[in-house]
């Protein structure tokens, strides 16, 4: 008997079509109809951007973070300081073709200050920071907030990845992103993903900024550097993530370079007094060379003239360390073309001793309010 030739229930006569048994359809369960999962709902994110003559990158700037593929809300704050090139300009071309620009003022054209006033006028709840000169990779954003609420950081940042255009700029840039150039912080040379003294930038908690009073006026470079201290002093997590990369325009010329790394002394110099637990060897080394080597060249200069052959090992200071930076230079260099590989040399002295005379001879800076609204 075949599976069509199904027997009748007693009492009762099978349906059939011309002798043959009919097959009746068998009822099937219902299924539960399971909805497909909604779309992850992501917390809206405000951008703050303190500008100061940043004709050259801030369109770009600006795009990549409006153009972030995030699922949430995007505001973009910029503080505009007292430039004098066409920043303001672009700055209003900007925010007239997008609604979601704010532009506000920041007389003093000092990065904290710019960064304070942008976050008071900010409207969400995690605070995101973008210098005018930064570019953000894709994804950053979707990262960044994924990290805060896996890790529960006060804040998360990455790796500061220098991009240069012209050979000088990039000479700079391998000069930011080696050990011997910038002292081997994660966030210039990269390293594992975890807690951190400090990271570039960063995404924050509005709430520990506000806690906290946002960032210290006083400090006019390094001010990143000490909130982060004071996150971490108040017993929240700082998080690094190779993953979150900015892409960085270094300067572009000699006298840039060397007033940037001259005034990095002189604050890094203001930390210390403040804070003197945190010095290192990392921020130590740069004033500790130039002292050396202005020792040794005034020693072996007095030799030489007064033929005192004691005094004129202090040459030996200056000629090591150019003998030990042209050494660094031709293994840090490797890949670089030609011209940027000339150009390593003197840009990894002038960052050193630029930094180290801005340490040594920086004049104080004036006191001020520690932090924003104290």
């Amino acid at each position: 008997m075949t599976e069509a030739q199904a027997l009748p229930l007693p009492g009762n006569s099978a349906p059939s079509r011309n002798g043959q048994a009919l097959r009746l359809p068998v009822p099937r369960p219902e299924l539960d109809l399971v909805p497909p999962p909604s779309p992850r709902e992501w917390p809206a994110v405000s951008v703050v951007m303190p500008v100061l003559n940043e004709e050259r990158h801030l369109a770009a700037s600006v795009g990549q973070i409006l153009g972030q593929e995030y699922g949430g809300e995007l505001e973009l704050v910029i503080a505009l300081g007292p430039s004098k090139d066409a920043t303001d300009r672009i700055a209003r071309k900007l925010a007239f073709s997008d609604s979601r620009i704010t532009l506000v003022r920041n007389p003093t054209g000092r990065t904290p200050a710019g960064l304070n006033a942008a976050v008071l006028a900010a409207s969400h709840d995690i605070i995101a920071r973008v210098d005018g000169h930064g570019v953000l990779l894709a994804g950053y954003m979707e990262k960044a907030v994924r990290l805060l609420e896996e890790t529960g950081a006060a804040n998360v940042g990455g790796l500061m990845l220098a991009v240069g255009e012209t050979p000088f700029e990039q000479a700079v840039a391998r000069a930011y992103s080696s050990k011997v150039g910038l002292g081997g912080g994660n966030f210039h040379v990269g390293g594992s993903e975890g807690p951190a003294e400090s990271v570039y930038l960063g995404v924050f908690r509005r709430e520990v900024l506000e806690r906290l009073g946002g960032f210290n006026d006083h400090y006019h470079r390094a001010q990143d550097w000490e909130l982060n201290f004071r996150i971490r002093q108040a017993g929240e997590l700082v998080w690094f993530s190779p993953d979150l990369a900015v892409t960085y325009r270094p300067r572009s010329s000699w006298p840039e370079l060397v007033r940037q790394f001259f005034h990095t002394g002189r604050w890094r110099r203001e930390v210390i007094r403040q804070y003197p637990h945190t010095a290192s060897p990392r921020y130590l080394a740069p004033p500790v060379v130039t002292g050396a080597i202005l020792a040794g060249t005034l020693a072996g200069a007095a030799g030489t003239v007064a033929r005192v052959p004691l005094l004129r090992h202090g040459w030996l200071a200056p000629v090591m360390y150019v003998l030990g930076v042209l050494l660094a230079s031709f293994r840090e260099g490797r890949g670089l073309p030609w011209r940027a590989q000339a150009l390593l040399p003197a840009v990894l002295a002038s960052m050193h001793l630029s930094w180290g005379s801005g340490f040594i001879f920086g004049s104080p800076p004036a006191h001020r309010g520690r932090i924003a609204g104290s």
